[in-house]
């Protein structure tokens, strides 16, 4: 499960463990012992994530090209 870190909670951690759920969620700057995760993983999450932005924000070009056609 990839998440981001305002899902940091170790009750979410411990139940994801539990049902055999690999978790990459990064942990939060103040924690005393931050959970270990995969960043190469979270960096490809990122990326995505900032496609879909992208696409969402230029969906407004296409929506104008089209009436005026």
């Amino acid at each position: 499960m990839l998440a981001d870190r305002a899902f940091d909670a170790d009750w979410l951690r411990n139940d994801l463990q539990n049902r055999s759920i690999l978790s990459v969620i990064p942990p939060k700057s103040n924690w005393e012992f931050p959970a270990e995760f995969d960043k190469k993983t979270y960096q490809w999450r990122h990326l995505i994530e900032n496609y879909f932005g992208k696409l969402k924000g230029n969906r407004g070009i296409e929506m104008r090209s089209c009436n005026t056609e």
